[in-house]
Protein backbone atom coordinates (compact mmCIF):
# COMPACT_ATOMS: atom_id res chain seq x y z
CA UNK A 1 0.00 0.00 0.00
CA UNK A 2 1.03 3.30 -0.83
CA UNK A 3 -0.49 6.24 1.54
CA UNK A 4 -2.66 8.60 -0.30
CA UNK A 5 -1.79 12.46 -0.62
CA UNK A 6 -4.59 12.83 2.01
CA UNK A 7 -3.29 10.04 4.36
CA UNK A 8 0.09 11.55 4.36
CA UNK A 9 -1.23 15.19 5.23
CA UNK A 10 -2.81 13.79 8.23
CA UNK A 11 0.19 11.62 9.05
CA UNK A 12 2.64 14.45 8.96
CA UNK A 13 0.43 16.00 10.70
CA UNK A 14 -0.31 13.94 13.69
CA UNK A 15 3.58 13.21 13.52
CA UNK A 16 4.41 17.33 14.14
CA UNK A 17 2.56 17.36 16.51
CA UNK A 18 3.73 14.40 18.57
CA UNK A 19 7.28 15.66 17.75
CA UNK A 20 5.81 18.88 19.79
CA UNK A 21 4.69 17.22 22.73
CA UNK A 22 6.67 14.05 23.59
CA UNK A 23 9.39 15.97 25.00
CA UNK A 24 7.25 18.00 27.22
CA UNK A 25 7.03 15.07 29.69
CA UNK A 26 10.61 15.70 30.85
CA UNK A 27 11.69 19.00 29.40
CA UNK A 28 10.46 22.87 29.39
CA UNK A 29 9.87 24.49 26.14
CA UNK A 30 11.79 27.67 25.38
CA UNK A 31 10.80 29.99 22.62
CA UNK A 32 12.51 31.65 19.68
CA UNK A 33 9.79 32.56 17.11
CA UNK A 34 9.41 30.34 14.55
CA UNK A 35 11.86 27.97 16.35
CA UNK A 36 11.09 25.90 19.84
CA UNK A 37 14.35 24.65 22.15
CA UNK A 38 13.36 21.82 24.23
CA UNK A 39 15.39 21.97 27.63
CA UNK A 40 15.60 18.96 29.89
CA UNK A 41 14.07 19.18 33.68
CA UNK A 42 16.46 17.36 36.30
CA UNK A 43 17.34 13.91 35.18
CA UNK A 44 16.51 13.74 31.43
CA UNK A 45 18.47 13.28 28.46
CA UNK A 46 19.02 16.16 25.59
CA UNK A 47 16.53 17.06 23.17
CA UNK A 48 16.65 19.24 20.36
CA UNK A 49 15.50 22.35 18.74
CA UNK A 50 12.32 22.34 16.34
CA UNK A 51 10.08 24.03 14.08
CA UNK A 52 7.64 25.93 16.93
CA UNK A 53 4.04 24.45 16.34
CA UNK A 54 1.84 26.12 14.34
CA UNK A 55 4.23 29.10 14.07
CA UNK A 56 2.17 31.90 11.88
CA UNK A 57 5.19 34.22 11.36
CA UNK A 58 8.25 34.57 8.94
CA UNK A 59 10.16 31.55 8.26
CA UNK A 60 13.17 30.95 10.46
CA UNK A 61 16.35 32.43 9.22
CA UNK A 62 19.97 31.23 9.35
CA UNK A 63 19.76 34.32 12.67
CA UNK A 64 17.46 32.73 14.25
CA UNK A 65 18.97 28.69 14.22
CA UNK A 66 22.30 30.64 15.62
CA UNK A 67 20.41 32.03 18.43
CA UNK A 68 19.24 29.02 19.27
CA UNK A 69 22.95 26.97 18.73
CA UNK A 70 23.83 30.30 21.56
CA UNK A 71 21.42 28.89 23.58
CA UNK A 72 22.16 25.68 23.57
CA UNK A 73 25.90 26.43 24.07
CA UNK A 74 24.99 28.28 27.25
CA UNK A 75 23.32 25.40 28.77
CA UNK A 76 26.16 22.91 27.79
CA UNK A 77 23.08 21.10 25.51
CA UNK A 78 24.06 19.59 22.37
CA UNK A 79 23.39 21.73 19.08
CA UNK A 80 21.07 19.61 17.48
CA UNK A 81 17.54 20.25 15.60
CA UNK A 82 15.28 17.54 14.25
CA UNK A 83 12.26 18.45 12.22
CA UNK A 84 10.20 16.59 9.10
CA UNK A 85 11.29 17.89 6.06
CA UNK A 86 8.34 18.38 4.22
CA UNK A 87 6.71 20.18 7.22
CA UNK A 88 9.43 23.00 7.15
CA UNK A 89 10.62 22.46 3.85
CA UNK A 90 12.24 26.14 3.65
CA UNK A 91 14.56 25.43 7.67
CA UNK A 92 17.45 23.14 5.75
CA UNK A 93 18.75 26.10 4.04
CA UNK A 94 18.53 28.40 7.32
CA UNK A 95 20.44 25.70 9.36
CA UNK A 96 22.83 24.89 7.09
CA UNK A 97 23.62 28.79 6.36
CA UNK A 98 23.81 28.44 10.12
CA UNK A 99 27.22 26.45 10.08
CA UNK A 100 25.20 22.92 10.47
CA UNK A 101 25.70 19.60 8.74
CA UNK A 102 22.00 18.08 8.10
CA UNK A 103 21.22 14.29 7.74
CA UNK A 104 18.21 12.96 6.28
CA UNK A 105 16.65 9.72 6.82
CA UNK A 106 13.55 7.87 5.28
CA UNK A 107 10.58 8.47 7.42
CA UNK A 108 8.16 5.83 7.52
CA UNK A 109 4.73 5.02 8.87
CA UNK A 110 2.65 1.48 9.68
CA UNK A 111 0.26 0.83 6.88
CA UNK A 112 -2.81 0.14 9.36
CA UNK A 113 -3.83 -2.66 7.25
CA UNK A 114 -0.26 -4.61 7.17
CA UNK A 115 -0.25 -7.79 9.58
CA UNK A 116 1.74 -8.36 12.21
CA UNK A 117 4.50 -10.66 11.57
CA UNK A 118 4.29 -13.59 14.90
CA UNK A 119 5.75 -13.42 17.97
CA UNK A 120 9.38 -14.63 18.42
CA UNK A 121 9.69 -15.93 21.67
CA UNK A 122 12.94 -15.15 22.74
CA UNK A 123 11.97 -11.36 22.55
CA UNK A 124 10.38 -10.01 25.49
CA UNK A 125 8.98 -6.36 26.77
CA UNK A 126 10.81 -5.13 29.78
CA UNK A 127 9.40 -4.53 32.74
CA UNK A 128 10.93 -1.36 35.02
CA UNK A 129 12.69 -3.86 37.44
CA UNK A 130 13.75 -6.16 34.37
CA UNK A 131 17.71 -7.21 35.27
CA UNK A 132 18.08 -7.37 31.24
CA UNK A 133 16.95 -3.78 31.23
CA UNK A 134 20.49 -2.46 31.79
CA UNK A 135 21.70 -4.62 28.55
CA UNK A 136 19.05 -3.85 26.59
CA UNK A 137 19.51 0.02 26.82
CA UNK A 138 22.81 -1.02 25.90
CA UNK A 139 22.69 -2.55 22.71
CA UNK A 140 21.58 0.51 20.79
CA UNK A 141 24.67 2.03 22.13
CA UNK A 142 26.84 -0.22 20.50
CA UNK A 143 25.12 -1.69 17.58
CA UNK A 144 25.23 2.67 16.30
CA UNK A 145 29.01 2.60 17.01
CA UNK A 146 29.58 0.07 14.49
CA UNK A 147 26.47 1.31 11.90
CA UNK A 148 24.71 -0.61 9.23
CA UNK A 149 22.86 -3.95 8.76
CA UNK A 150 26.11 -5.77 7.54
CA UNK A 151 27.40 -8.67 10.26
CA UNK A 152 30.65 -7.19 12.46
CA UNK A 153 32.91 -7.79 15.70
CA UNK A 154 31.26 -6.35 18.24
CA UNK A 155 29.49 -8.56 20.64
CA UNK A 156 29.86 -9.55 23.87
CA UNK A 157 32.61 -8.03 25.37
CA UNK A 158 30.99 -4.49 24.05
CA UNK A 159 28.30 -5.04 25.41
CA UNK A 160 29.35 -5.86 29.32
CA UNK A 161 30.98 -2.44 29.24
CA UNK A 162 28.21 -0.36 27.82
CA UNK A 163 26.23 -1.93 30.32
CA UNK A 164 28.30 -0.73 33.07
CA UNK A 165 27.95 3.32 31.62
CA UNK A 166 24.46 2.72 31.52
CA UNK A 167 24.00 1.69 34.78
CA UNK A 168 26.58 4.38 36.20
CA UNK A 169 25.09 7.32 33.93
CA UNK A 170 21.79 7.14 35.23
CA UNK A 171 19.92 5.93 32.05
CA UNK A 172 18.60 2.87 33.87
CA UNK A 173 16.65 5.12 36.26
CA UNK A 174 15.48 7.40 34.03
CA UNK A 175 14.11 4.65 31.13
CA UNK A 176 12.60 2.72 34.43
CA UNK A 177 10.82 5.85 35.34
CA UNK A 178 9.50 5.96 32.11
CA UNK A 179 8.20 2.63 31.73
CA UNK A 180 6.62 2.88 34.78
CA UNK A 181 4.97 6.23 33.89
CA UNK A 182 3.54 4.41 30.75
CA UNK A 183 5.45 6.76 28.57
CA UNK A 184 7.90 3.95 27.10
CA UNK A 185 7.87 0.67 26.08
CA UNK A 186 10.87 -1.40 25.68
CA UNK A 187 11.58 -4.88 23.95
CA UNK A 188 14.67 -6.65 23.70
CA UNK A 189 15.61 -10.28 22.12
CA UNK A 190 17.27 -12.12 24.87
CA UNK A 191 20.35 -14.59 24.50
CA UNK A 192 20.19 -17.75 26.56
CA UNK A 193 22.01 -16.09 29.26
CA UNK A 194 19.28 -13.30 29.43
CA UNK A 195 21.68 -10.78 27.77
CA UNK A 196 20.12 -8.37 25.29
CA UNK A 197 21.05 -9.04 21.27
CA UNK A 198 18.84 -6.49 19.97
CA UNK A 199 16.31 -3.98 21.64
CA UNK A 200 14.45 -1.06 21.02
CA UNK A 201 11.72 1.14 22.52
CA UNK A 202 8.29 3.09 21.35
CA UNK A 203 7.11 5.85 23.08
CA UNK A 204 3.01 6.54 22.70
CA UNK A 205 1.34 9.72 23.52
CA UNK A 206 -1.99 10.33 21.86
CA UNK A 207 -2.85 7.49 20.10
CA UNK A 208 0.66 8.42 18.46
CA UNK A 209 4.15 6.41 18.89
CA UNK A 210 7.47 6.20 17.69
CA UNK A 211 9.76 3.21 17.22
CA UNK A 212 13.24 4.27 18.56
CA UNK A 213 16.42 3.09 19.21
CA UNK A 214 16.28 -0.82 17.73
CA UNK A 215 19.76 -1.77 17.35
CA UNK A 216 21.52 -5.11 17.00
CA UNK A 217 24.54 -6.46 18.58
CA UNK A 218 26.89 -6.08 15.15
CA UNK A 219 28.09 -10.10 15.25
CA UNK A 220 24.32 -11.06 16.17
CA UNK A 221 22.69 -9.06 12.65
CA UNK A 222 20.98 -10.95 9.53
CA UNK A 223 19.12 -13.33 12.26
CA UNK A 224 15.84 -11.07 11.88
CA UNK A 225 16.34 -9.88 15.43
CA UNK A 226 15.53 -6.23 14.53
CA UNK A 227 12.15 -7.64 12.70
CA UNK A 228 10.99 -9.39 15.76
CA UNK A 229 12.21 -6.69 17.95
CA UNK A 230 9.96 -4.01 15.92
CA UNK A 231 7.36 -6.55 15.49
CA UNK A 232 7.22 -6.53 19.23
CA UNK A 233 6.58 -2.82 19.44
CA UNK A 234 4.11 -2.67 16.54
CA UNK A 235 1.98 -5.81 18.46
CA UNK A 236 1.84 -3.91 21.85
CA UNK A 237 1.55 -0.33 20.23
CA UNK A 238 -1.66 -1.37 18.71
CA UNK A 239 -2.58 -2.68 21.62
CA UNK A 240 -2.61 0.11 23.61
CA UNK A 241 -4.63 1.62 21.05
CA UNK A 242 -2.17 3.56 18.87
CA UNK A 243 -3.46 4.52 15.32
CA UNK A 244 -0.22 5.99 13.98
CA UNK A 245 3.03 4.02 14.38
CA UNK A 246 6.24 6.06 12.83
CA UNK A 247 9.88 5.63 12.77
CA UNK A 248 12.92 7.06 11.34
CA UNK A 249 14.94 4.81 9.48
CA UNK A 250 18.97 5.26 9.80
CA UNK A 251 19.39 4.67 5.88
CA UNK A 252 17.94 2.55 2.87
CA UNK A 253 19.23 -0.81 3.88
CA UNK A 254 17.27 -0.27 7.20
CA UNK A 255 14.53 1.00 5.31
CA UNK A 256 14.07 -2.18 3.45
CA UNK A 257 14.16 -3.83 6.78
CA UNK A 258 11.24 -1.79 8.26
CA UNK A 259 9.59 -2.32 4.99
CA UNK A 260 9.14 -5.42 6.07
CA UNK A 261 7.34 -5.21 9.22
CA UNK A 262 4.50 -3.32 7.01
CA UNK A 263 6.58 0.56 6.96
CA UNK A 264 6.32 2.63 4.15
CA UNK A 265 8.06 6.12 3.41
CA UNK A 266 6.24 9.14 3.91
CA UNK A 267 8.51 11.88 4.14
CA UNK A 268 12.02 12.51 4.96
CA UNK A 269 13.46 13.00 8.57
CA UNK A 270 15.94 15.39 8.92
CA UNK A 271 18.81 16.10 11.69
CA UNK A 272 20.95 18.67 11.73
CA UNK A 273 24.43 18.88 13.89
CA UNK A 274 27.81 20.64 14.08
CA UNK A 275 29.78 19.31 11.11
CA UNK A 276 32.70 18.27 13.66
CA UNK A 277 30.13 15.90 14.96
CA UNK A 278 29.05 14.31 12.01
Amino acid sequence: MHFSETDTRSLLDQIERYYDAVPRSSARAEDFGPLTLFVPTAGSWPFYGRPALAWQGPAATAGDVRRVRERQRELGLPETFEWVDENAPGLRAAVEAAGLTVHAHPLMALDPGAPTPPSDPSVRLLAADAPELASALAVPRVAFAEPGTAVGTAGAAELAAFTAVVERDGTVDRVAARIRAGLTVTAAALAADGSARCSGMHQPADGVTEVVGVGTLPDARRRGLALAVTASLVADARARGAGTVFLSAGDEDVARVYARAGFRRVATALIAEPAESA
